[in-house]
């Protein structure tokens, strides 16, 4: 029985959270875009234009550490546990530290999703406001229905999924790229409405960006720079592929 939650028949379509990733490639996706605006995929973008290849890891569900000396890795810290000489989830403290061959990156939302994606038999690349353009015409060259899926944000005591508008946006910019590179493609109403989103807000992102929850929680805990990198401007090339499960430049 085909699920309506699948979202076929259209060539991109777009889904939240670790649910909205099995829905779409049970229903028969080829790639599925991982958009983790605040802050995992922005930190992988530009973990990888420098030259590092990127482990994404559930948050907690493994000691970290100890992988990272097995893999001959840098692994990233909390973003309270940063400093000097010490690389955290923070974009910023990527930017600021020599990059490290490799960096085993922990996340509660968009690297769970990543590491929960490496199992099946789907393309994985991570996208963010940085590299969307990028990632939209590499899209446009392969074959395939294509899943965006907006990681969002876990509620404090419950867990449960918190709808964060910036992975809104930054999936809507990756389909707007994509539809821009391939005209013909068909749209889901969520994928339609992820891009008009986006479009309302572009004239004027880092503004909404700052403003927007995720963004004001960074802002006041002292790390107003990760957000204006996630509202730089979208030149980076990186197009963050998985393969065997680190992030690396696409060929």
């Amino acid at each position: 029985m085909v699920s309506p939650f699948g979202q076929r028949p259209f060539d991109i379509r777009m889904e939240w959270g670790p649910r909205g990733a099995r829905e779409l490639v049970d229903e028969g996706i080829a790639v599925a875009v991982v958009v983790d605006v605040l802050s995992f995929t922005t930190s992988v973008t530009v973990a990888v234009e420098r030259g590092t290849a990127v482990l994404p890891l559930a948050w907690g569900a493994v000691d970290a550490a100890e992988r990272a000396r097995d893999l001959d890795a840098v692994v990233a810290v909390g973003r309270r546990d940063g400093g000097p000489g010490r690389i955290t989830l923070s974009p910023a403290s990527i930017l600021a530290e020599p990059p490290p061959p490799r960096l085993v990156l922990p996340s509660p939302n968009g690297s769970a999703i990543c590491e929960q994606l490496a199992a099946v038999d789907v393309a994985v690349v991570a996208a963010s406001l940085r590299n969307a353009p990028a990632v939209g015409r590499w899209l446009a060259r392969h074959g395939g229905p294509v899943g965006v899926l907006a990681a969002g944000e876990r509620w404090a005591g419950d867990g449960s999924l918190r709808p964060a508008v910036e992975d809104v946006w930054g999936a809507g910019a990756v389909i707007d790229a994509m539809v821009a590179a391939k005209p013909s493609a068909t749209l889901s109403p969520e994928a339609a409405a992820a891009r008009e989103g986006y479009c309302a807000v572009r004239p004027d992102l880092p503004a909404r960006l700052a403003a927007c929850a995720s963004g004001v929680e960074l802002v006041e805990k002292g790390f107003a720079a990760d957000v204006a990198i996630a509202a730089g401007p979208a030149t980076s090339p990186a197009v963050p592929v998985l393969l065997d499960g680190w992030f690396v430049a696409a060929g």
